[in-house]
């Protein structure tokens, strides 16, 4: 019973040791793709699109969690879950799109932005949701930090001149992000553009991670296909 019991646990240290030397070796590869592509740590990527109907889409895809176990499929992957995107209804007079990056429970609440399509005002709507629905969340009250990020893409049809019938008709596109990060990356381009314009948005000074808020965003204009 000894020796087995030997056996086992001299296992068990050989693959921890196994894969403390696998997480050194990574990290060092990591390292030198870091110095060699000037990239820094890699994570989750998220993407909301609208075209010039006004059909909206989103994606995300995760690095997930490091020791994972096999066959292990995180929130990120499933739809509802780490992205989600409506179009336009009979009740819902606007699309939203929406991709979430963050601890586990992040994702239930933010998949509630889809609410959003009934709010006009969506920046309000995502403050209280981080604030209210994700920082202090009572699931999340023994978490040291409290980190998560999405992206929120609501675009609506209206005029640019609304007493006008002959204007154009027009997409309005609301874009906003919001974290509780230090910082995150944020990149935006059209169909016309060659490049994706790139900003790092980031908490405010004095603002502490995991317990701060920070939102950005603006609005723009699509002319979208005459009937």
């Amino acid at each position: 019973f000894s020796l087995a019991a030997f056996k086992r646990n001299k296992r068990k240290l050989e693959l921890a040791e196994k894969v403390e030397t696998d997480l050194i070796q990574l990290k060092k590869r990591r390292q030198s793709n870091e110095k060699e592509n000037d990239s820094g740590t890699l994570d989750t990527v998220g993407a909301v699109v609208v075209d010039q109907e006004g059909n909206v889409a989103a994606a995300v895809s995760s690095g997930g969690l490091a020791l994972k176990h096999p066959g292990r499929v995180g929130q990120a992957a499933l739809y509802g879950c780490g992205c989600w995107a409506e179009n336009t209804g009979a009740h819902n007079p606007y699309s939203t799109a929406v991709s979430t990056s963050g601890i586990y429970y992040f994702y239930k609440y933010f998949m509630r932005l889809q609410s959003c399509s009934v709010i006009k005002d969506a920046h309000q709507a995502l403050l209280e949701t981080m604030q209210n629905k994700f920082i202090g969340s009572p699931f999340l009250a023994n978490e040291d930090g409290v980190l998560g990020g999405v992206i929120v893409l609501r675009s609506c049809r209206c005029s640019a001149e609304p007493e006008s019938s002959q204007e154009k008709p027009t997409l309005l596109v609301e874009f906003l992000w919001s974290h509780t990060t230090e910082s995150m990356c944020v990149g935006y381009m059209s169909a016309q553009d060659g490049k994706a314009k790139t900003h790092i948005s980031r908490l405010p000074p004095g603002a502490v991670a995991g317990q701060s808020v920070a939102i950005e965003g603006g609005v723009c204009r699509l002319e979208s296909p005459e009937s």
